[in-house]
Parts: C-alpha cells; sequence; structure tokens
C-alpha cells in the first residue's frame, strides 16, 4: 500500500512504524507542517500499561521511549499551606519533543520518510492523490476532517474553565497538585517532571478568577510572575516557563478545552486517528496514550490475511479498506467510551472545585482520586468519603459501588 500520514505527532509516527514492520513493502510518508523538534505542550505522561502495548508492537521504540522516561510513584496535594502525600501507581513522564525525535528516529529506520515544514492543505492536495490510504493525524483542527465535517459528524464541547500549558526548572519526583484560594476565587497547578532538568505545569482555574486576578488581560511576563508568586511553596523559587519564541509583552495563552467526538473515523480512504477523532480532558493525561493505542487498532485492522490476494491482484487489495477501516472505527468508539466518561467527570470535579474544598485536605485529596466518579457528582462530598472509606473493607459495598456507577453514569449520559 501507498499510505501517506498527515500529521507528525505519536500517534502518527508510531503506526508509521507499526506498518513498516507489518509489511516493509508499504510505501510510507509523514507529512508534518511543523520543523522538526518544534512542538507544544512540555511533557507526556503515561502509565506502565502502555509499554506493555508499545513493546508488542515495537520492541525497538517502546524500549528507547522507556530510557528517556522519568518515573514516580507519590501523588503529593498542597490545599492552601498543607502538605499531603498519597502512594500510588507508577507513573511516567517524557519530552514531548524527546518522544517525536525518537519515534522519528525509529521510523526513518525502518525505511519511512518523514517531511517536516511540509503542510498537506486539504483532500486535494497534491500529497494525497495517489495514495491508497491516507491517515488524518493533523489533531484537533484537523483540516482533512473539517474539509467533509458532514462525513465525520464531528461535535465538540467547550469546557468552562481557562488553563495553560507552562514549564518549570523546578524537577518534581511526584505528580503534584497544589490549590491556592485568592479573593476571586481557586486556582490550581498540576504538575510533574519529564526529565532530569524540566516538568510540565499547568494552571487551571474558573471565569471569576481569570478575569479578577487580571490573567485575561496580562502580558505573558506579567502572567508568570504572578503564578510563580501563588505557587511559590510548589515550586521552590524555581522559575515558570512559557512559550518558546513568544512576545513576552503579549497576552499568555490560555485556553478553554474543546472536547471532540466524531461520529464516523473513516471516509472513503481517509482514516481519522488521535485528537482528529477525539480529544479527552488534559487532567486524565491519556491524550498521547490513547492516541498510540489509536495507531494499534488501526495497523491490526489492516493487517493483511494469512492467505495471500492472487499475483494479479493490487497491493491494496490485500486488505477490504472500507471493512478494515469500518473495524477500526467501531473498535476504537467502543474502547474510548470509559476514557471519555473519567475525561468528561474529571473535568466537571475541577469545574465544581468549590464543592469539595471545604473538606479537610486529605479527604480532598481522596476524593481528587475518587474525581472519575459517576456518583461523586451526585452524593455530598463528605458523605461520599465516608462511604468510600467503608467500602474499602466491605466486599457488598463495592459490588453496590460498581453496581451504580455504570448506571448512573448512562442516566446521565441520556440526560
Amino acid at each position: 500500500m501507498k499510505i501517506t500520514i498527515v500529521g507528525g505527532g505519536p500517534g502518527g509516527l508510531y503506526f508509521s512504524i507499526l506498518m513498516k514492520r507489518q509489511d516493509p513493502a508499504h510505501e510510507i510518508t509523514v507529512y508534518e507542517r511543523n520543523q522538526a523538534g518544534s512542538t507544544y505542550g512540555w511533557g507526556v505522561t503515561y502509565w506502565a500499561g502502555l509499554l506493555d502495548k508499545l513493546r508488542a508492537g515495537d520492541p525497538e521504540s517502546a524500549d528507547a521511549i522507556a530510557a528517556a522516561s522519568v518515573t514516580w510513584t507519590d501523588g503529593v496535594a498542597i490545599v492552601r499551606d498543607q502538605r499531603t502525600v498519597h502512594r500510588g501507581d507508577a507513573g511516567f513522564g517524557i519530552g514531548r519533543r524527546r518522544m517525536l525525535n525518537l519515534l522519528a528516529d525509529r521510523a526513518r529506520e525502518l525505511g519511512v520518510r518523514v517531511e517536516h515544514e511540509h503542510p498537506v492543505d486539504g483532500p486535494d492536495a497534491a500529497e494525497l492523490a495517489d495514495a491508497d490510504l491516507v491517515v488524518a493525524a493533523d489533531g484537533v483542527h484537523s483540516q482533512l476532517r473539517e474539509a467533509t465535517p458532514e462525513h465525520f459528524g464531528a461535535e465538540f464541547t467547550s469546557g468552562r474553565n481557562h488553563y495553560v500549558w507552562l514549564g518549570t526548572t523546578k524537577v518534581f519526583d511526584s505528580f503534584s497538585f497544589a490549590f491556592k484560594e485568592t479573593e476571586h476565587g481557586w486556582i490550581w497547578c498540576y504538575a510533574y517532571g519529564f526529565s532530569g532538568e524540566r516538568s510540565t505545569c499547568v494552571v487551571e482555574c474558573g471565569p471569576e478568577t481569570w478575569t479578577g486576578l487580571g490573567l485575561d488581560r496580562s502580558s505573558e511576563a506579567d502572567s508568570l510572575r504572578l503564578l510563580e508568586k501563588l505557587f511559590a511553596d510548589l515550586l521552590d523559587g524555581e522559575p515558570l516557563i512559557g512559550r518558546a519564541h513568544a512576545d513576552t509583552t503579549s497576552p499568555a495563552q490560555w485556553l478553554t478545552f474543546r472536547t471532540l467526538s466524531c461520529r464516523n473515523w473513516h471516509h472513503g480512504k481517509v482514516a481519522l486517528l488521535g485528537d482528529a477523532a477525539h480529544t479527552t480532558h488534559y487532567s486524565i493525561g491519556a491524550g498521547t496514550t490513547l492516541a498510540l493505542e489509536d495507531a494499534l487498532a488501526l495497523a491490526a485492522a489492516l493487517r493483511a490475511p494469512a492467505a495471500p490476494a492472487p499475483a494479479s491482484a493490487p497491493a491494496s487489495a490485500a486488505v477490504d479498506l472500507d471493512a478494515a477501516l469500518t473495524a477500526y472505527g467501531r473498535r476504537r468508539r467502543a474502547e474510548l467510551v470509559s476514557a471519555q466518561s473519567a475525561a468528561r467527570y474529571s473535568a466537571q470535579w475541577y469545574e465544581n472545585l468549590p464543592r469539595y474544598m471545604r473538606l479537610a485536605p486529605a479527604q480532598m485529596f481522596a476524593l481528587l482520586g475518587q474525581r472519575h466518579s459517576p456518583l461523586l457528582p451526585h452524593i455530598p462530598p463528605q458523605l461520599y468519603y465516608r462511604l468510600d472509606r467503608a467500602a474499602e473493607g466491605l466486599e457488598p459495598l463495592r459490588r453496590l459501588k460498581r453496581w451504580l456507577g455504570p448506571r448512573v453514569a448512562r442516566a446521565v449520559h441520556k440526560a
């Protein structure tokens, strides 16, 4: 097959690797509009289960990613000025630029052509004309998807809170949170390390706090100074870092999160992958993981059958492309239900943060870990905390909680 991938993010690059491993005869090109090494964000988080999946797909790239990652097990929260520590499962962080470089190097090693600074503007671009398969891995603002939006059925839902991605020279050895109350409301930060020199900080707040603190009109430099002051105990005096090459006199790049879902994941020979097909709120840290899982599922759907195609058949006849892409979309939409539900409830937890801040810090942090629960918004926080503690020791209560959770989720979804 001749495969053209539009977008050189982790999902698109990893898909090219998987397809070259399946059949070195595939002719694969990845087009990325940005310069090599140019990327948004700072670090990527993932969990141990992803490494197992990546090793099954391509052990070499999985081992390279693991070797370049940092790890942590503790969660730390600073609520007002009180620090709470919780033990948890191992998490991993890696610089996004580092991950992209590793995947691009591995793709080239296998014979994939990776072209940077090469935009592909729309489905009629010459680069796509003779491709058997086009993979739109060009992000949430996908031009390939938006060229024929009626075929994909894209739906967007905008969140209420404002957030900004920042870096810092403070190196965190745990996944850390800080919640600060100001005269204009709460503002908070998620922080995690991704190398021995840098960490990611995501700062979030409600619209009233955002405007009350003047963050809607402050320059990036002024915003960074204010946030450094608010989160001084978290940062230990280390600075925050804004966008590379940004004009520090212009406003900081605050965003509101847009959740995307698509009714169909392919049209003709064009298949969606990663953020072009779906987004999940950053607070569950699953965006890159889900894109890589998309790549695994798409490659599996396109795997040629054991029986060889007739010698006279074209290469693309080895698989029924439409059937394979239909199966891919159906599978991934089903697999994403739990992640999308968790992300929706996680975002709502933060949008309703004051509801939980009357609890003692240790109790609040415990419910922070339960923010994916569909039951939590419907039960008073103090009561939920007590029931959750009781359920840990009583199997009947654990079974009741598991039984009620999906039913409440379905009821809310239908409403």
